[in-house]
């Protein structure tokens, strides 16, 4: 999760501490270079079954190298989200990391709801990597569990884990100590592993990294060694999680170029790109290193977050990716770009060389200013269509904006007012591609900045602290026509100011105060809302305002 705060639960105090590691720079203690690596612990390669190490790398039980491209799913809070696996999937992700709790701190997720939700994996051809998020800065907050209170918790899955060993991955803990004398992550974790080895788990474990898994002074880097050679399987694989700390390509390369030169394996388990009060991290770097070095990545995450600046779907609605989730999925080295399917799903028969035929010319319905829904008629295969690349043509290029998994997906991000020609190959699980479709020819709509006819705004404080505090703002167009574009006008009664928005962009005079939307809570639908969060400065009093105006409509306030 993000930081110190998570981006599921905040706790202010956390925000100081983690805002002093950003502050204080990626320290990154101790040296992985090529002397270090030694050969893995003994074992039989050709007794290995399902995902595990091999040269340093994760490969699949048939020795294919599985180069993770995915995102978080926060389940353990978000039980009702049942389509979020297929809308991953559907984007052309590989892997979903899924949030599960052990009963420490959240309310415990069963062994038959832990073995539905692989069900759900491999029905929708993921791979799942599953953790535990109570162990969640141990050392520093109070609340969380410890890692061997979650590996009694995987022991207790051992019936449902039991030949799952192709598709599931065991990440124990989710950052398991916060700043808090992380020197402490070592033992705990070496114990963790050989507990989960002692009762006969032998699925690819995950570990992650100390400092709110950002490892920002080294303890991971400088100790991985003498963890991994505790495992007897060596079927262990490092997760770095990328916030803030990793904010210039040097800290995000020096990192991830220890491990692969040790021959240690690593993937990015969780990273952010979006700026906010702690930096900007270097997600292009993050991504295109990634991509290089052929290690897996994460991202944080699907939806559900408090600070939504990090929600890849809106709303966990997949028809509203935010621009953050454009990044993940559609941009350079993105998920669209560079995911493969595993091959435990049929994917890569070297029998099979016959690509499907091609889709049929899709048609253009539901344009707006900045979206499209496009469908076509489906290809066929001699074994079958595993999906399809939605790609924008023009000056004899091609660039790719868009998967999915059946025939129809909306494609986001797109300019008022803007010609666009698109097409569509299909693929099979082979990785055989088809002929490209007739192309069809949409223009956007003009941007309408006007609101509807009406609008409630919804004011909380979400937790103060000496000093400071952090608001949430939730917009709602109750009109019946779409709007697209707004500002929100507001004051303060106790001279509050706004430091840090995540959701728009604000300006203030005095106690008035601006809110101009980002590029992801711009439209609002009829009978929607978006939500805008920040933090806040403020002396004793803390008033909530209490009247707001919409590009100069006057709101309801809730």
């Amino acid at each position: 999760m993000r930081s110190a705060t998570s981006t599921a639960r905040t706790s202010p105090p956390h925000l100081l501490l983690k805002a002093l590691a950003a502050l204080l720079g990626v320290v990154l203690l101790g040296a992985l270079g090529p002397a270090a690596a030694q050969a893995r612990p003994a074992r039989a390669e050709a007794a290995a079954t399902g995902l595990h190490i091999s040269d340093g790398r994760l490969v699949e039980g048939n020795g294919n190298d599985f180069v993770m491209r995915g995102v978080n799913h926060a389940h353990t809070w978000y039980p009702g989200e049942t389509r979020s696996l297929a809308d991953i999937k559907s984007f052309g992700a590989n892997t979903v990391r899924v949030v599960l709790s052990d009963g420490h701190r959240w309310t415990r997720n069963g062994p038959a709801e832990v073995a539905g939700i692989i069900e759900d994996c491999k029905a929708n051809r993921l791979i799942c990597v599953l953790e535990v998020h109570d162990t969640t800065g141990y050392g520093e907050d109070a609340a969380a569990g410890t890692l061997d209170h979650a590996a009694d918790y995987w022991i207790s899955l051992k019936d449902v884990l039991a030949g799952q060993e192709d598709y599931v991955v065991v990440n124990i803990g989710n950052e398991p100590w916060g700043n808090t004398d992380p020197a402490g992550w070592t033992a705990p974790t070496t114990a963790a592993v050989q507990k989960l080895r002692g009762a006969g788990l032998t699925h690819t474990i995950m570990v992650d990294a100390p400092n709110w898994g950002q490892d920002w002074q080294g303890v991971m880097r400088a100790h991985a060694r003498a963890v991994y050679d505790a495992d007897p399987t060596g079927d262990l694989i490092f997760s770095i999680h990328m916030y803030s700390v990793y904010n210039t390509a040097q800290a995000v390369t020096d990192y991830l170029n220890a491990f692969v030169d040790a021959g240690l394996p690593l993937l990015i388990g969780e990273f952010g790109g979006p700026a906010d009060q702690w930096g900007d991290p270097d997600e292009d770097t993050m991504m295109a290193t990634a991509e290089r070095l052929g290690l897996g990545y994460l991202a944080w995450s699907w939806s559900g977050n408090t600070d939504p600046v990090l929600d890849l779907a809106i709303g966990f609605d997949p028809n509203r990716l935010s621009s953050w989730g454009e990044r993940v999925f559609h941009g350079a080295n993105g998920i669209a770009q560079t995911s493969e399917e595993a091959t435990v799903f049929g994917g890569g028969d070297p029998d099979d060389t016959q690509a499907p035929t091609a889709p049929g010319a899709p048609t253009a319905s539901a344009v707006t200013a900045t979206s499209v829904t496009l469908s076509w008629p489906a290809a066929t295969d001699d074994v079958a269509v595993a999906g399809y690349n939605v790609v924008r043509l023009g000056g004899g290029a091609e660039t790719r904006v868009a998967s999915s998994t059946t025939p129809g997906v909306t494609v986001t991000g797109l300019t008022a007012e803007t010609a666009y020609s698109f097409a569509v190959y299909a693929r099979d699980a082979a990785g055989n591609r088809s002929a490209r479709s007739a192309a069809v020819n949409v223009t956007t709509d003009r941007t309408t900045p006007t609101p509807g006819v009406g609008c409630s705004v919804g004011y909380r404080v979400v937790g103060e602290w000496p000093g400071g505090f952090q608001g949430e703002i939730t917009i709602r167009n109750t009109g019946t026509s779409a709007i697209s574009g707004w500002n929100l006008g507001f004051s303060f009664a106790d001279g509050q100011t706004v430091s840090n928005m995540w959701g728009g962009t604000p300006t203030q005079s005095g106690a008035t105060v601006g809110v101009a939307p980002a590029a992801y809570t711009a439209a609002i639908a009829a009978n929607s809302s978006v939500t805008v969060g920040f933090t806040g400065v403020k002396g004793a009093a803390n008033t909530s305002p209490t009247a707001f105006t919409l590009s100069g409509t006057t709101c309801t306030t809730v």
